[in-house]
């Protein structure tokens, strides 16, 4: 019995246009690290070393794989970017935040899931550190604490669309496939959750299919559809 909901949050909870985020997410990077390198160049590492994380097959921690390669790119001390990094998260990045709005009814829908008894996990692609996922939440109108679990480059060893990301999830909160649900706009990385049995709907508000796949979903609509589809589910406290 479907008793747990895993959101994506990029364009998911959060709605945005994810080129604009992703141009002031690097804008203001270079900012922070303006006098150690490029701005451009940093922007191309940190692309590098997030594709290896999304491609990685291995057992390492996602952390683990982008800093030893960005070790291998710079020119420099790896803790002095680190401590910058840690200090963009908390102070630069919160400029993001303009090229992102909130959902009315996707916050509606976290709410009355919480009153219904579901379970929730934040299942974002685990790419980026706890704290930034714990600032794009603050967008979204949500809490971290709406969620028993939420992904992130410190925490996982995968990436979407590999199903061992959504294995390693499912290991985490204790559920069986056939529990949940995912909520997701990516009709690849976060559809693909169906091959494990795990039930799907894809938001269309920003409907993402850069590979071009064949879109497959157990629901579909837009996020005033599945506030309403959230509705229609069975409290589970009865």
């Amino acid at each position: 019995m479907l008793n747990t909901i895993l959101f994506d949050l990029d364009a998911t909870l959060l709605p945005m246009n994810q080129d604009e985020f992703a141009q002031k997410y690097f804008h203001e990077m270079a900012k922070m690290f303006h006098d150690l390198i490029d701005g451009r160049l940093l922007a191309k590492y940190v692309m590098e070393c997030t594709e290896l994380m999304v491609k990685n097959l291995e057992d390492r921690w996602n952390e683990d794989v982008f800093m030893t390669r960005f070790s291998e790119l710079i020119d420099g001390d790896l803790e002095v970017y680190q401590a910058r990094f840690d200090k963009f998260y908390d102070t630069l990045f919160l400029n993001v935040q303009p090229t992102t709005y909130q959902s009315e009814s996707m916050i509606k829908a976290v709410k009355l899931l919480k009153v219904k008894g579901y379970n929730l996990a934040l299942a974002t692609n685990p790419i980026f550190p706890m704290k930034a996922n714990h600032h794009r939440i603050d967008w979204a109108g949500l809490s971290p604490d709406d969620f028993s679990y939420i992904s992130s480059y410190e925490s996982n060893k995968y990436c979407k669309p590999n199903l061992e990301y959504y294995r390693e999830v499912l290991s985490e909160i204790n559920r069986s496939p056939e529990e949940c649900m995912m909520v997701g706009n990516d009709a690849l990385e976060d559809m693909v959750a169906a091959k494990l049995g795990i039930k799907t709907y894809l938001i269309e508000d920003h409907l993402l299919n850069k590979h071009h796949v064949e879109i497959k979903a157990d629901h579909r609509g837009l996020y005033d559809d599945f506030y309403a589809f959230v509705q229609a589910l069975p409290d589970l406290n009865e």
